[in-house]
């Protein structure tokens, strides 16, 4: 390794670039909703939604405008929160590593850049269109660097079972998502549920920590691929009452599950998110215990439909996993609304 220079800490950035009162105001509204959805205090569904990357601020900051004006139409049916997912790499982690990494797609990896960057567009999603949003905690090191701005914290299925995650989710004020592993098991995904909401004792950031324990410590149901490489997915009824089940015999708080509509769910062939969507929704019409237990939906979406190298600069377009254009987000959204 060459160790190239000092990056600043966390308060560092904070105190360059902070809340006002009134942005902390919002933050500590929404934060209350949402845990009052996840606690069964308040029957709307969350919708954690918007591209796959955040690739560029203008594009992102024009579709979260948008969400903004359609969440007026259906504020009693879905609290959203859109996605801002800022370290998002590829699968096998060469190349494309994200916002965090190169706020310029085209340009090399600059971190410190990188920082204030998603910071920023955390920032302006929160000042001009009033949401706190959802970030992917993918390096659990950084994650302080937005935590007065995160509304949601997902865990990806190949970090689900990091000991580091769960401890750093352990000690997280927001609802922490674990996904289930890409293999698929359950149960690795219930034991990451169980470390995130007990207390702990651990290393962080060159500190001795310690841990209350996250109640809203949930699951995120993904789909996953079978030892032949065939993806499966586990949105399905039966995929739900296994869960319910699963839950009460953990003991754990707050029996809740995201599903998430792309990934193994669609065999990442994103049109299909919206009849996953929808079949969701009729789950939760069919029993009332996996309504309950059914905190919401996490959808890929953005500008335009589907995917494009980087490079061609294609405007809205995800530049990595494809995403349900914007007409049809919309779409969606008043059709599930309505059947809620």
């Amino acid at each position: 390794m060459e160790f190239t220079r000092k990056l600043p800490i966390p308060m560092e950035i904070k105190e360059q670039f902070p809340l006002t009162a009134q942005m902390k105001k919002i933050f500590e509204d929404r934060s209350k909703q949402i845990i009052n959805i996840f606690e069964g205090k308040d029957e709307r569904k969350l919708l954690i939604i918007g591209p796959c990357s955040a690739d560029a601020k203008e594009p992102v900051l024009e579709y979260i405008g948008r969400l903004a004006d359609l969440q007026a139409k259906v504020k009693d049916k879905f609290f959203i929160i859109p996605r801002i997912y800022t370290n998002k790499p590829r699968t096998t982690g060469d190349g494309y590593k994200g916002m965090l990494h190169q706020p310029d797609p085209d340009r090399r990896p600059d971190m410190l850049a990188g920082i204030i960057a998603i910071r920023d567009l955390h920032l302006c999603a929160l000042r001009d269109y009033g949401f706190t949003c959802a970030d992917e905690m993918l390096y659990p090191e950084n994650h302080r660097y937005l935590s007065d701005l995160l509304a949601y914290v997902a865990v990806g299925a190949r970090s689900v079972e990091n000991q580091q995650h769960r401890l750093v989710a352990s000690g997280i004020e927001v609802p922490v998502g674990m996904k289930n592993p890409t293999g698929g098991d359950l149960s690795i995904m219930f034991n990451s549920i169980t470390a995130g909401q007990h207390a702990h004792t651990f290393l962080y950031r060159g500190w001795e920590v310690h841990s209350h324990g996250n109640p809203l410590t949930h699951g995120i149901l993904r789909g996953y691929t079978d030892f032949s490489g065939r993806n499966v997915s586990n949105y399905h009824y039966e995929d739900l009452l296994r869960v319910l089940e699963m839950y009460e015999h953990s003991g754990l708080a707050n029996p809740s599950v995201i599903v998430d509509t792309n990934h193994a769910n669609s065999g990442k062939k994103y049109l299909e998110q919206q009849r996953i969507a929808s079949d969701i929704i009729h789950s939760c019409r069919q029993n009332g215990d996996v309504k309950k237990l059914v905190k919401g939906l996490m959808i890929e979406s953005y500008l335009e439909d589907g995917a494009q190298k980087i490079g061609e600069h294609v405007y809205g377009k995800s530049i990595t996993d494809p995403c349900l254009g914007w007409d049809k987000t919309e779409q969606l959204i008043l059709h599930l609304a309505n059947k809620l």
